[in-house]
């Protein structure tokens, strides 16, 4: 018999709580309309989270790339290394220039000596430009044919 009221009253309260949660109150409705939708919770998490993700890489950037912005922009460098010869091991020659003056200088595993003050040149700093891959590739490869000739 006890256990036949158990049951009754389980399914009294189960049924209590069945009507409670279909007929909500004003009270139980404002606090569920006050919630954030769930899905744009997420989405405004993960815009945050790529916005400092953003900045992050962009300090980054600009930390190694900080010299590009640098004061001293538009002049020129006065000090440049015009050529280099290496001689094997770790010796070489350096011809450097300085506005207009031109060096010659001499390494080695003893350190750096000044060999020669060369005459002064009309524009010992100009610098040419390299080529490129495509040019320094067709003068390897011509060269080729020709010994191959």
């Amino acid at each position: 018999m006890a256990k036949g009221k158990n049951i009754i009253i389980s399914l009294a309260l189960l049924l209590f709580a069945v009507e409670a949660v279909a007929t909500p109150d004003a009270k139980s409705q404002s606090v569920t309309s006050a919630l954030p939708d769930a899905g744009a919770s997420v989405l405004r998490m993960l815009g945050a989270l790529g916005f400092v993700l953003a900045l992050f890489l962009g300090a980054v950037w600009l930390y190694r790339n900080w010299q590009r912005f640098s004061l001293h922009k538009g002049r020129l460098p006065k000090l440049n290394v015009l050529e280099v010869k290496s001689l094997g091991g770790r010796h070489a020659l350096y011809l450097v220039g300085y506005e207009e003056q031109r060096f010659l200088l001499g390494s080695s595993p003893g350190g750096i000596q000044l060999l020669a003050h060369l005459p002064e040149g009309e524009n010992a700093v100009e610098i040419e430009p390299a080529p490129g891959f495509v040019q320094t590739l067709q003068q390897v490869l011509a060269g080729k044919v020709k010994r191959e000739t």
